[in-house]
């Protein structure tokens, strides 16, 4: 699994003109999901990212994590993080997941996340989606499961 997880004051999801997620100072992440991933994948990133100290603490260094301040999660499932762009213009999305297995992975990270006790918003599996969001720092880290 590959998460690209963005510190966000203010970010949204919507389908169809019609919001799915908000939140306000949390975390974005943009979920992408690959042929060998398993359930252990999804709990490996959904024990890390609520946990990376990437907030500012009172003395402004990045020392707290959306733990600590109690921020919320917009997870968004984004199968173009696995795009092969090695030969000629147009993406080879052979490496993304087929969508039953990435949905239920995407399914089981988000799950595994409010485990945690952080609250998870979400986009719309399989959607095509429009996403906003203020990037706070900038702050944005990339995550693979298979680098654990």
């Amino acid at each position: 699994m590959k998460a690209v997880v963005q510190r966000a004051v203010d970010a949204s999801v919507t389908v169809e003109g019609e919001t799915t997620g908000k939140i306000e100072n949390g975390l974005v992440v943009l979920l992408g999901v690959t042929h060998e991933d398993t359930e252990e994948d999804a709990r490996y990133l959904a024990k890390k990212i609520p946990y990376l100290r990437i907030f500012e603490d009172e003395n402004e260094k990045m020392n707290l994590s959306l733990v600590d301040t109690g921020g919320k999660l917009l997870s968004v499932s984004q199968f173009t993080l696995y795009g092969d762009t090695r030969k000629g213009r147009r993406p080879n999305f052979m490496g993304a997941a087929k969508p039953p297995q990435a949905e239920e992975l995407y399914e089981t990270f988000n799950q595994m996340v409010k485990n945690e006790g952080v609250q998870v918003e979400t986009g719309e599996f399989g959607a095509m989606m429009n996403v906003q969001l203020i990037n706070a720092g900038p702050v944005t880290l990339i995550l693979e499961s298979k680098d654990r």
